[in-house]
């Protein structure tokens, strides 16, 4: 297997904790994980992420148990095996498209994907060389996209990737995540309160907070 996720638990400073659906995923498999505004959705993705240690349970990828690495290691781990595709872009303003995706390759220490080829893929090639402030919204999701994928990471973790989009673009996004995780053998988890992604990916998790 290669993503599992077993038994996490976690609360927030104050609050009820929370108990986690088990998820495991081999190459190339999808998963969609829903839940409703503050069910604790964002808290599942950053334990799955390691940007959390959960209070009980184990993330697993590849073998590794990510609780077992700390500071570092684990940012190093993070950089070359697991592609987040957050809410917002967060690229970096003062580079171009092309360098930020560099930078995905710099930080994690690793050749990763052609950049030019996938930007191909993702159909941003004539953005190569802008700023990145010139993308439109839908550029500028598949620019987050296209980072997250820069790495050749064995994990997708994609943060509410439909919300704004309306329903044909929300297909494409989807499919774009789907085909790709497929294509380097990654697990693609995506978090969402978008019920019209299960369309797409019927295999899905319930987060509810009590």
């Amino acid at each position: 297997m290669l993503f599992e996720s077993r038994n996490l638990k976690y609360s927030h400073h104050g609050q009820k904790q929370i108990v986690f659906p088990d998820i495991s995923l081999d190459k190339g498999e999808s998963i969609l994980v829903l839940g409703k505004s503050g069910s604790g959705k964002t808290t599942l993705l950053n334990l799955l992420a390691g940007l959390l240690d959960p209070e009980i349970g184990e993330v697993k990828l590849a073998g590794q148990s990510l609780s077992e690495m700390k500071g570092q290691k684990l940012d190093l781990f993070r950089g070359k095996e697991i592609g987040i595709v957050f809410q917002k872009p967060h690229l970096l303003a003062a580079l171009t498209l092309k360098e930020n995706l560099q930078m995905a390759h710099f930080f994690g220490k690793k050749k990763g994907q052609d950049i030019d080829r996938l930007l191909e893929e993702l159909g941003l090639a004539h953005k190569s060389n802008s700023s990145v402030l010139t993308l439109s919204e839908g550029e500028a999701q598949r620019a987050s996209i296209a980072r997250a994928l820069a790495n050749t990471p064995k994990l997708i973790l994609a943060d509410e990737p439909t919300s704004s989009l309306d329903d044909e673009n929300t297909e494409k996004v989807v499919n774009l995540l789907k085909s790709q995780a497929a294509k380097i053998g990654a697990a693609l988890i995506i978090v969402t309160h978008d019920q019209r992604v299960k369309s797409h990916i019927p295999n899905y998790v319930e987060v509810k907070s009590e």
